[in-house]
């Protein structure tokens, strides 16, 4: 006799109501919950971003695998779990089966947060900062998945650019060969996560809401123009977080390269230890200024997806 059908994929029902009534969704990856920050910081913080996005107008969708079924949108019950739960897997692309298939808990990357948002319908995504090719790449071969996904699906992420840890100038050249549209928001340089100038040029600079949705409009042909392309892949909007929480870019390259010589771990847990240790290392500071960009990006996805809700109403 077959097995009776598990489902492995629940939307929440603000979610839902939020779809029918053609609201905007941002997507929110949750490894910032599970492997990011401390409890209780991270459950403040997680609850913090949902708040920002809800007074924006639009409805957040806290993604994560919780007893091996892909939960897009949390209830405050699942959040509070999540966040205390020391067992909870950071899940990439690689992970996702395993975890279903074993029923386990887990926070979802900026990559698998990125392919459960495309599956759902959801077009836009706040995060922290990207995952990137690695300093020493040529000598670990350590690239994220994040930049594979962003060449694939078609998401539009919000983010204060790639972590700081990593090698900014061979991220920013990967993504172009995906093809990748990285933008900068309101500057000339792309921001580096703690620091607002990376040095490294985007491919393009945009100032205003308005010409950013007009780019997703264009770039998935979501006005279903009979004579318009469509361009399979992801936009990348980096958004440099505000002055008042910059973190010296002197003063982080430093404490970096300290932490890197420190290093005894490699894959999956070097960017959880390098975050870790910046945060020691800084006495705080960086961590403070990761939650201010992270509520600053929830601000400004939520911006863009009420506009290209009303864009498409």
């Amino acid at each position: 006799m077959r097995k009776p059908i598990q489902r492995r994929f629940l939307i929440s029902d603000d979610v839902k109501q939020a779809f029918f009534h053609k609201k905007g969704v941002v997507a929110l990856e949750s490894t910032v919950i599970t492997h990011g920050l401390p409890y209780p910081d991270n459950l403040t913080t997680a609850r913090v971003l949902e708040d920002t996005i809800r007074k924006e107008g639009a409805i957040p969708a806290t993604i994560a695998v919780i007893n091996g079924i892909i939960r897009v949108g949390l209830s405050p019950n699942e959040l509070e779990k999540l966040a205390q739960d020391k067992t909870a897997l950071k899940l990439s692309r690689r992970d996702l089966p395993y975890a279903l298939a074993l029923q386990k808990n887990g926070g979802t990357t900026v990559a698998t947060t990125m392919m459960i948002a495309q599956q759902a319908g959801i077009r836009i995504f706040a995060t922290g900062g990207i995952g990137g090719v690695h300093r020493g790449v040529t000598e670990t071969f350590d690239i994220s998945a994040d930049l594979e996904e962003l060449g694939r699906c078609n998401v539009c992420v919000v983010c204060a650019g790639a972590k700081a840890v990593l090698d900014i100038p061979k991220t920013l050249e990967v993504l172009e060969t995906k093809g990748v549209p990285t933008i900068a928001f309101g500057c000339d340089d792309f921001p580096a996560f703690y620091y607002r100038n990376s040095g490294e040029k985007p491919a393009y600079r945009l100032d205003s809401i308005p010409e950013i949705t007009a780019l997703l409009i264009q770039k998935w042909n979501l006005a279903q123009w009979p004579d318009s392309l469509h361009f399979d892949g992801g936009v990348l909007i980096g958004n440099p977080i505000e002055p008042a929480f910059e973190y010296p870019k002197k003063e982080v390259e430093k404490q970096i390269e300290q932490a890197l010589n420190e290093m005894n771990v490699t894959g999956r847990d070097v960017t959880p230890y390098l975050l870790s240790r910046l945060g020691e290392l800084s006495q705080g500071q960086s961590k403070q200024s990761n939650i201010a960009l992270l509520k600053n990006n929830a601000a400004l996805g939520a911006q863009i997806a009420c506009k290209l809700a009303q864009e498409l109403t």
